[in-house]
């Protein structure tokens, strides 16, 4: 397992993948929170109604700038992000501000896109959903433009089940919008699964014939899901907002419609991989359900019950064959115990030289407790005398 990276670590590779990746932005929106610093830096902020971003202009960029600043006030930022290491924060470098909505073209932009969004052109709801997997894909763009072989390369890379329709057209220049417009009619009746309308980067004037309201109509008209894939991922135009998707260049608008054939290979690898794993385990569970039935059988079969009737038999037989021996061998004990008693008792064995037994009216009795006069009888195993007890005297 690899080890955790530092906070410091992390927050610099963060700063090397955006200031990258993002060398150049194009951002528009309000001041707010505007510092005028003594070192001639320009800290500030820019808004919109949903997001807010810091902004730093440095002093060398600052004493070009034609205009104040101004809090509320409305400016373009051209310019790059950086990330402040220690804080983990990122902003926006400005090298170039200019007040927003300035000259004819930007005016004409804001004016269509406040009255198209006011007819509702935008509006998410009415979005078209892309086919997951399209079979037949209508390209509205030049045929001798850089996009149209980004996009080749990138669909043969990602999916190549897909079926192109070139509709060669103009997209820049006076006629550029009729041509468009045109375009953008014919493909939709070729009832293809999605339509690309774009071109490659340029200059605001070389994209405008995508700002025209003309083209608006048209792709808002149009019947088939249509992708605007219109410069670079910094121009915005009419037919982005009023697309079903925005694309930020051509090639991207190939990734979005297609889908990865490296990840459907992944997938169905992985399908394959849990099937195998899924049937291996039910194999394994109905193995291990047959070993428990077997068993089952085994313990419940008739020949299973002989043998452990037969076996309580041998048991039993020789639990009686225990019992028995114990009760012979403890009858043997005590026959011996009482033989044994009886060789002790017996008076044979008690006949010595010298000893008798001392009795009176029947009963043995001891030399002590007799009396002068007593009339006592001295027995041996062979003989019977009756004597008197004329004197006794303690020794």
């Amino acid at each position: 397992m690899n080890a955790p990276l530092t906070v410091t670590s992390l927050n610099t590779q963060i700063k090397s993948l955006l200031e990258t990746t993002f060398l150049e932005v194009y951002v528009e929106g309000e001041i707010s929170n505007l510092t005028y610093h003594s070192s001639g830096h320009i800290y500030f902020s820019i808004k919109d109604d949903k997001s807010i971003i810091s902004c730093v202009m440095f002093r060398g960029n600052s004493k070009y700038l034609k205009f104040k600043l101004e809090v509320g006030q409305k400016i373009n930022i051209r310019g790059n992000l950086t990330v402040y290491t220690p804080r983990g924060s990122y902003q926006l470098i400005c090298s170039r501000i200019e007040p927003s909505g300035q000259g004819a073209l930007a005016l004409a932009y804001e004016q269509l896109k406040k009255k198209l969004q006011e007819k509702g052109y935008f509006d998410s709801r009415i979005k078209k959903t892309l086919p997951k997997y399209p079979k037949k894909i209508a390209l509205v763009t030049s045929p001798t433009g850089a996009a149209i072989e980004d996009m080749k390369k990138v669909a043969t890379n990602r999916w190549p089940l897909v079926e192109f329709i070139l509709v060669p057209t103009l997209v820049q220049g006076e006629t550029a919008k009729t041509d468009i417009v045109n375009s953008i009619h014919y493909a939709d009746s070729l009832a293809c699964d999605i339509m690309i309308v774009g071109r490659g980067g340029g200059s605001i004037e070389d994209l405008w014939a995508f700002n025209e309201e003309i083209v608006a109509n048209a792709i808002f008209k149009a019947t088939t899901p249509i992708i605007s894939a219109v410069g670079h991922e910094v121009d915005f135009l009419i037919s982005d907002f009023v697309a079903d998707v925005r694309a930020a260049t051509p090639s991207n608008a190939i990734e979005i419609a297609l889908p990865d054939i490296n990840e459907h290979r992944i997938y169905m690898d992985n399908l394959q991989q849990e099937f195998e794993n899924r049937f291996k385990n039910i194999i394994f569970t109905k193995h291990q359900n047959l070993l428990h039935l077997k068993r089952m059988y085994e313990q419940n079969s008739i020949e299973s019950k002989f043998n452990l009737i037969s076996a309580e038999i041998k048991m039993l037989k020789q639990s009686f064959d225990n019992s028995f021996a114990n009760i012979l061998n403890s009858f043997e004990n005590n026959l011996k115990m009482l033989k044994n008693s009886f060789e002790l008792s017996n008076p044979k064995n008690k006949d010595k030289k010298g000893f008798v037994q001392l009795s009176k009216d029947e009963k043995i009795v001891d030399l002590e407790t007799l009396k002068v006069q007593d009339i006592v009888s001295l027995q041996t195993p062979k003989y019977i005398a009756t004597a008197k007890i004329e004197a006794i005297k303690k020794q």
